[in-house]
């Protein structure tokens, strides 16, 4: 066999051949906030139970750093740590936000509706753009919540 014969069969389309779609986004970020959610999630919980059975004063470092602003007493490193911890809280509300609207557009998908491409193309529109409205309006009734109390 010196060439490489075709068998008249169609070939995988590749990722060339796709034109992206929102469709297609949400399904991707549906699989990575899923894995986010399980994998940050499950280190951030399981941080969170050493800390507790650690005592007082672990647990007053892990909630210094991801919660608490702390005070000018404190170090850089410290500091640095606890805009990270906030980070990632942020960025888990969020996947956790994407990932519960994704899910239910596909339950949707799933009864049979909402398959038009119009539709299709503007339920997978507003799943980004609630996420992001949930987060935002968790964030600020939290930071409110935290000035005032």
């Amino acid at each position: 066999m010196a060439g490489k014969e075709t068998s008249g069969r169609p070939l995988s389309p590749h990722l060339q051949v796709y034109k992206w779609a929102p469709s297609m986004a949400v399904s991707i970020f549906h699989r990575v906030t899923g894995d986010g959610l399980a994998i940050v999630g499950a280190l951030m919980f399981l941080w969170w139970l050493g800390a507790i059975a650690a005592g007082p004063d672990a647990y007053a470092a892990f909630v210094a750093c991801v919660w608490k602003d702390p005070g000018a007493e404190v170090g850089t490193l410290h500091q640095v740590t606890n805009i990270l911890g906030k980070v990632v809280l942020v960025g888990l509300s969020w996947a956790f936000f994407q990932h519960l609207f994704s899910g239910l557009r596909h339950f949707v998908l799933d009864i049979g509706a909402g398959y038009e491409l119009k539709t299709n193309r503007l339920w997978s529109i507003l799943v980004f753009v609630g996420a992001i409205l949930a987060t935002a309006a968790t964030w600020l009734y939290i930071m409110k919540e935290a000035l005032n109390g």
